[in-house]
Order: structure tokens, then sequence, then C-alpha cells
């Protein structure tokens, strides 16, 4: 409407300067005064803009209607969202635009957001479930010397340090795991070779015991991250390792090499054939392979768990993948430099 007034407009005012209005009068040219111009072309323009004025409101009611239905099955889905079914997708159909591109934008995002909340409620019941044995088991201890007050209190005391230990390791291994996830931590050039010395001269006692040998090789091996982070790493796949071998006479090979991009750590192990089902779920919390581990150093579960979140704190990889004769090898890709040179 605008454009077309002020073109029209500006014709008016241009004809009526000239003080003309060119007509065809028995086939001669001739000029026609202003105010028979006037007459003439002002109804002609008036008419002009009521059409544009009809054409305008509905083929932009039209237009905008087409072009915004694709907002608002977008809208639909964020409000269906934010009701808390994450499983609704839009799935928009059409050609690839920018609408398309937000819809299937926001259909992975709820995607992520699905399973990120699916392991989140998982995990949860999990270290409830894993919180309340000990707590239970400390309960039914204390019961017992309540009711018969000549029970060993020496026994009864070892065995709630035991219980108690565990819950505190428990209670840090998911703290550890928070802080990972939020990436509060500084990093700096670390080698993995001194992490792998330092955790297998740590874990000494612990094979000795167990009947397993460890065995380090490897070159420097420099990488970026985390020192404590990428040492409980290392700690805690040498001490899967051991925990999970055969019973005597087991073998840990813990190796460190360099190379153009990447500093690679592998650990593995003898013990039992493994499921190439069964291992990729080994990192998830609470998972102990084909059962849980009896014993003093039987951890809680999250060993592998804790890995795979420090690994993807570091924009590293982490590969799992058993072993022919039995065990497991497990591969930790990690970047020499920072990826991001602004964290």
């Amino acid at each position: 409407m605008l454009a077309g007034g002020l073109l029209l407009a500006a014709m008016g005012v241009f004809l009526l300067r000239q003080g003309w209005l060119q007509t065809n009068t028995e086939g001669a040219w001739t000029a026609t005064p202003g105010t028979d111009f006037v007459r003439g072309f002002a109804p002609m323009a008036a008419a002009v803009m009521v059409f544009l004025l009809v054409f305008g409101l509905l083929g932009g009611w039209f237009l905008a209607g087409r072009m915004l239905a694709p907002l608002n099955c977008i809208t639909d889905a964020t409000r269906t969202a934010a009701t808390g079914s994450l499983s609704h997708r839009i799935q928009l159909p059409g050609r690839q635009d920018e609408f398309r591109e937000l819809a299937d934008a926001f259909d992975t995002m709820l995607a992520r957001l699905e399973t990120h909340v699916a392991e989140q409620q998982r995990f949860a019941a999990n270290a409830s479930h894993e919180l309340r044995t000990p707590l239970a088991i400390s309960k039914a201890l204390l019961d017992v010397a309540h009711n018969d007050p000549t029970h060993d209190s020496g026994r009864l005391v070892n065995r709630l340090r035991a219980v108690n230990t565990r819950a505190i390791d428990l209670t840090e291994a998911l703290l550890l795991l928070s802080r990972v996830d939020q990436r509060s931590f500084a990093q700096a050039p670390v080698d993995l070779s001194l992490l792998v010395e330092e955790a297998a001269e740590t874990l000494l006692p612990l094979a000795e015991k167990h009947g397993v040998i460890i065995e380090t090789s490897g070159d420097i091996a420099p990488a970026y991250g985390s020192q404590a982070l990428l040492l409980q790493l290392t700690t805690n796949l040498v001490h899967n390792a051991i925990v999970h071998n055969l019973p005597e006479q087991g073998t840990v090979w813990v190796t460190t090499s360099a190379g153009p991009k990447t500093a690679v750590l592998t650990v593995e192990n003898t013990g039992e054939k493994l499921s190439p089902h069964l291992v990729p779920t080994l990192t998830e919390p609470f998972q102990r392979g084909t059962g849980r581990i009896r014993g003093d150093h039987a951890g809680v579960g999250l060993g592998l768990a804790i890995v795979k979140t420090i690994t993807q704190a570091h924009d590293a990889t982490l590969t799992l993948t058993p072993r022919p004769a039995g065990g497991i090898r497990i591969t930790v890709e990690l970047p020499v430099a920072a990826p991001h040179t602004d964290r």
C-alpha cells in the first residue's frame, strides 16, 4: 500500500506540474488541463489503491499463514517438551529451508535430552540402591549388637568400618563424577608415562595380593588435560584390570605411545572371555562385568564410568575391545594440545 501510494502520488505530481495529461482524441494526442486530470486520474488511482489494499491483506494473510505454519509446529513441540514429554518429534516435512533446519536441530536436541534424562534417572536409581546397601548392612549389624550384648564388639567394629569405607568411597566417586561433568578443572601438559608409573606403584600391593603381574612399557606420551583426573583415569583402569583378572597368575599390560595429534594409553589384562555385546555396557554406572567382585577392593561399580566421564571431559576417545584369549583391551586417545584455546 505504501509503495503503491507513493508511486501514484509521484506520477500525479509530475503530471500536474507539467500542466497536462495526454489523452487520445480522434486519433490525435492533445493536452488536458489539470482539472480534467484530477477528474480522470484520481478515480483510477483510488481504484488501484483499493485493489492494492485488498490484494495486500489477503495475500499477506495467506503467505504469513504458510510461512508461520512450521513455526507453529515448533512452538507446539516446545510446549509439549515443557510439560516433561521428551519423546515427541516435529519431523517437519517439506523442502530444506531455515524452518526445516530449525526443526531438525530441535528434534536432535530433544533426542539428546531424552537420552540424558534417561541416563540421569537410571544413574540416580542405581546410586540410591548402592548407597542403601551399606546403610542397610550397618543397621543390621547394629541391631544384632543391640539384641545380643555378648556379641564380639571387635568383629562388629571391623565390619562397620569396612561398610562405612565403602559408603565413603561411593560418595567420593559420585562427587568426582559431578565435578568432571561440570568440567570445573584446570588443564595443562602432562606425561601419561609418568602417570602409568605412579598408578602401577600405588596398586602394586593389590596386584601382589591377587597374584597379578603388572607390566608397563612405552614411550613418553605428552598429552593435555588435568593431571589429577588423568591419574584417576589411569588408576581406575589398572585397578579394574587387576580385580577383574584370572584367579591366579594373571597379567596386566599397560603401555603408552605418542602420535602426531594424540597420546595413547592402553591397558590389557587376562581374564574371562567377554561377549562383544557385554563390553559396551561396562562403562555404565554400577556395571560389574559378569558378576560382582568379592573382596576388600571390589570397588563401587563406578570405575569405568568415571573413566568414560573423564575421557569425554578431555575430548578424548575411549575404546573397549574383548581379547580373543580372554580379558579386555581398553584404549584411551588423548589430545596432545588444548582442543579449545579459550578453555
